[in-house]
């Protein structure tokens, strides 16, 4: 790898470390953007919002099939018996189009949706 390639890579490393504290964030407090839940969650059993919440903050499961790029933007959590799915979207201010620029906090409206697997 050369010096140029080493650089690169550094540079991308440290972008997905700052994506990965700022969707951290919103996954483990609820800061720092909105927390989407589908109706198929909402309409389980016993459906908590509080201990949703805890389940989340409470994941450390990533790893190469799920976070391939280091970024904690995706994730699977078991929930009062069901598998859920979980994933951070990347928005404009204006939640119109995709962020120009995911790892500034400045710029960016993440969204992070709870759903069960058939409705991803």
């Amino acid at each position: 790898m050369t010096g140029s390639e080493r650089a690169a890579c550094a540079r991308d490393n440290a972008r997905a470390q700052q994506i990965a504290q700022l969707n951290d964030k919103l996954r483990k407090t609820g800061s720092g953007g909105a927390i989407m839940v589908t109706r198929g969650v909402r309409a389980l059993p016993d459906f908590n919002p509080v201990r949703l919440m805890a389940a989340l903050a409470a994941f450390d499961g990533f790893d190469e099939d799920n976070d391939p790029h280091g970024e904690h933007d995706f994730g699977d959590v078991e929930f009062d018996g069901a598998g859920l799915l979980w994933k951070v979207d990347y928005y404009d201010e204006d939640l119109r189009y995709a962020s120009s620029d995911p790892a500034d906090a400045a710029v960016t409206k993440r969204v992070l949706t709870v759903m069960l697997p058939e409705e991803w």
